[in-house]
């Protein structure tokens, strides 16, 4: 095939040039001059078939950039008009591109550029014999990493929060101000556990997408999710008493753990399927009796973004109620499936009360409303009055501005429109990761919340690595404070829910120092 170069504007319709038509697309509806390769060739005298011919165009505009990670491509009806095909022939084409890693599907959503790292980071190894109860002792990296995610000078890629350009904040400041002059006397008094009825009627009726059938009288409203997480565990253990939790797992919960004199049970987990249920079996058979809650966050875990099957849910819930060790159920990201599918949760399938599930509207939609809620089953009576104990109730003007936002549709009008973006960020990180960081570097591909979790090459040193990028204003999550005993040094947490020109070159910053740091290493 002969290739000229030519000058041509981004219309995404049919062009003539040198005499033959060639499509060309444009991202965005934005118009831009630019200068592209158009591969200039006769189909005919190459004899491919039609299919393989558009399957062509689309991966060219991909290679040379038209086209990136996470944006959405022509749909299949409207491509077949621009290029006066049939749909079949672009249907082919676009299966094939997907068996060429090159566009994926998403449910009702389209198709998709694929991020250009397919491989996941590495399945962990399960060690029987490490697998043994843990006094927790966070180091001072935790402090520091903490303090340095409240300084606003810093470009903040190491915490876990919604982008807040993407919130929608005049909406929830309209329905605040509108509930408290409806309710001007609820707005100022304590809403008592289990809290706000008609909020607890929103979220009963919520659950019902996760599968639980729930009344509101079910439901406890909490200060956010820590909270509830902080109440389930006060509510089934003792000091000295071990929870069994995933590892790479959330460090606020080895904080609480630490904090409330627990002991931990690390269980490897996947950024595939989440926590391996074998490793889990084999530590409650090894561990009976010292084991008194499980904490799973069953949909995309945090940091490493697995999603639990609905058959290893179901297959967790059955193996916790034969040791008579509940599971404490963290499901805050589960709203945010990049799909439209809302996935299921492992309470769906309890029988007997002894899943406790607990969330949040911090990751969604209002991360300083502290809104949250337990569904804790045969629990609840304890809860309740721990909540009584801890801070007598939630803050009633929140409960009241997210119940209309739910119950005005808001809240699911919200949902669709993050999750399309979360969806295309993490790809256009995850792209910019494997462009700019060493060889052998590997990423989490999630399939819902706005984490990523980069696994570097042996010899990266991730505590190192989180001063340099604090020199350059930059903050990450170095790995090390994902575990009680400071693995996963090789590793960090990046948040993708924002991408910009600035997260761009931040991007850039981090693989260069990571690549500086790696060259410097002995034996290099």
């Amino acid at each position: 095939m002969n290739v000229g170069t030519v000058s041509v504007r981004l219309v995404g319709k049919l062009v003539e040039v040198e005499g033959k038509q060639e499509w060309i697309y444009i991202r965005e509806a934005t118009m831009i001059d630019v200068e592209v390769r158009l591969g200039i060739g006769e189909r005919q005298r190459e004899k491919i078939p039609l299919y393989e011919e558009v399957a062509g165009k689309i991966n060219f505009l991909i290679e040379q950039g038209t086209m990136r990670p996470g944006d959405r491509v022509p749909s299949i009806r409207n491509l077949s008009k621009q290029l006066q095909v049939s749909i079949n022939t672009v249907k082919e084409a676009y299966s094939l591109l997907e068996d060429r890693c090159m566009l994926e599907a998403r449910p009702q959503s389209g198709y998709y550029v694929r991020a250009r790292l397919p491989e996941l980071p590495a399945e962990p190894v399960v060690d029987h014999p490490t697998i043994n109860p843990s006094e927790v002792s966070l180091s001072k990296i935790y402090q520091i990493v903490m303090r340095d995610l409240l300084n606003p000078n810093l470009l903040q890629l190491g915490i876990a929060i919604p982008n807040p350009e993407l919130l929608p904040i005049e909406k929830l400041n309209r329905m605040l101000a509108r509930e408290t002059r409806r309710f001007p006397t609820q707005s100022v008094a304590y809403e008592l556990p289990p809290g706000n009825l008609r909020l607890r009627k929103q979220i009963a009726q919520r659950l019902l997408l996760s599968g639980c059938t729930l009344s509101p009288d079910q439901i406890v409203i909490t200060s956010g999710c820590v909270e509830a997480v902080v109440l389930a565990l006060r509510a089934l253990c003792k000091p000295g008493d071990a929870v069994a939790i995933e590892t790479p797992v959330y460090f606020n919960f080895l904080q609480m753990i630490q904090d409330l004199g627990l002991k931990t049970l690390e269980i490897p987990a996947s950024p595939r399927g989440g926590i391996s249920l074998e490793a889990l079996e084999y530590a409650l058979d090894r561990n009976a009796g010292e084991v008194k809650a499980c904490i799973v966050i069953s949909n995309f875990n945090n940091p490493l973004g697995g999603r639990m099957s609905d058959e290893d849910k179901l297959r967790l819930v059955r193996m916790l109620e034969n040791h008579q060790v509940p599971l404490i159920e963290d499901d805050i990201y589960g709203d945010l499936s990049y799909s439209d599918e809302r996935p299921s949760v492992a309470k769906s399938f309890d029988k007997t009360g002894n899943v406790l599930l607990c969330s949040s509207f911090s990751k969604t939609v209002a991360p300083g409303y502290r809104v949250g809620w337990v569904a804790a089953g045969r629990y609840q009576e304890q809860i309740e009055r721990g909540k009584m104990l801890a801070n007598v109730a939630t803050a009633s003007p929140t409960q009241l501005a997210l119940a209309e936002f739910l119950a005005n549709g808001g809240y699911e009008h919200h949902l669709r429109s993050v999750r399309r973006v979360y969806a295309r960020q993490s790809a256009k990180m995850s792209d910019a990761i494997g462009r700019a960081f060493p060889s052998g570097t590997r990423v989490s591909r999630p399939q819902g919340g706005f984490v990523l979790w980069v696994e570097m090459p042996e010899g990266v040193d991730s505590l190192v690595l989180y001063k340099k990028a604090k020199a350059q204003g930059i903050t990450i999550a170095p790995g090390s404070i994902f575990s009680v005993d400071g693995k996963y040094l090789n590793c960090i947490r990046l948040n993708a829910a924002c991408w910009n020109s600035a997260v761009e070159v931040a991007i850039e910053t981090l693989g260069r120092l990571a690549t500086e740091q790696l060259t410097a290493a002995p034996g290099n």
